[in-house]
């Protein structure tokens, strides 16, 4: 098995395939590498694709120490992997947990991004909802040590933003949750206390996004409710971006939608590669409605 070491000597075990520019996939918390499946059969074709698994999600190392485990220790995985494979830049693709490491590399590591695509973003990023993010996400890790993995999937895989998933696709989605079972318990509940629960808000994060100017897509499906208002945030915010919603669709967005979330990222990477992925004109931004002054 091929594994990247971390500067902290965490083995992350990852998989690739294809030959062309790179590009890293970046995982959910109710994912791995395997989410990444229809993406990597689509974009190995004309990119090398590279898809990890975060710290805590066998068969990468699973450190016991909740030190280990933090939002920053999340994006500088991504650097890892990179770093491991002798890549200067890629473009970072990812989900959720791994939309949010992604932006974070993307403002640690603007130079080491060609593009971000954040997909599925936002869970808690609202003030008024910090703190009961942070309640759930203790829960979640108190559920995950009393009741063990197999137990947490049954109702995790299907909360209010899953269901979509399972609705469209019983099949897909029962693969879904059968991976979901099969993670760590214990790196799956350092994972909610030290990534989730303590990661900071978008809108701490508001200065240095007005400052990004690498390419940026902002991806969500419009059922996934806890990502509406921080995706229009991110996209009013970050200077580089575009946000693409896709309708009828839940959090799990590359597997629940693979054809349409595929047409967006392949479209996304030809304008970054064309050049033609411009900053936002700063005619378009104005206080007016009509325009009219």
């Amino acid at each position: 098995m091929p594994f990247a070491e971390t500067d902290d000597g965490v083995k992350l075990y990852y998989e690739e395939t294809g030959r062309g520019y790179p590009v890293i996939f970046v995982h959910e918390f109710a994912g791995d590498c395997r989410s990444w499946e229809p993406q990597l059969r689509y974009f190995s074709r004309r990119y090398r694709c590279i898809a990890f698994n975060a710290r805590g999600f066998p068969p990468s190392d699973v450190p016991e120490d909740p030190a280990r485990y933090s939002q920053k220790r999340a994006c500088d995985d991504i650097k890892a992997v990179l770093a491991h494979l002798d890549l200067a830049q890629a473009h970072i693709v990812g989900l959720s947990m791994g939309g949010y490491a992604t932006l974070h590399f993307g403002l640690d590591y603007p130079g080491s991004a060609r593009s971000l695509l954040v997909g599925g973003c936002g869970y808690g990023a609202e003030r008024d909802r910090a703190e009961q993010f942070r309640g759930e996400a203790e829960a979640c890790a108190e559920r995950l040590e009393s009741e063990g993995m197999a137990a947490f999937a049954k109702t995790y895989a299907l909360g209010p933003t899953r269901v979509q998933f399972q609705n469209k696709d019983p099949r897909g989605w029962r693969e879904f949750a059968d991976m979901l079972g099969e993670h760590s318990a214990t790196g799956s509940a350092l994972t909610q206390r030290g990534v989730q629960r303590e990661r900071p808000s978008l809108w701490d994060l508001e200065d240095a996004m007005r400052k990004l100017t690498v390419p940026t897509l902002i991806v969500t499906g419009d059922e996934d409710e806890p990502c509406l208002v921080p995706g229009i945030f991110m996209k009013r915010t970050i200077p580089s971006s575009g946000l693409a919603v896709i309708p009828k669709t839940g959090h799990a967005v590359n597997l629940e939608e693979p054809d349409a979330f595929n047409r967006i990222l392949a479209g996304f990477l030809d304008l970054v590669e064309a050049g033609r992925w411009d900053q936002r004109d700063p005619r378009s931004v104005t206080e007016t409605i009509l325009g009219a002054r």
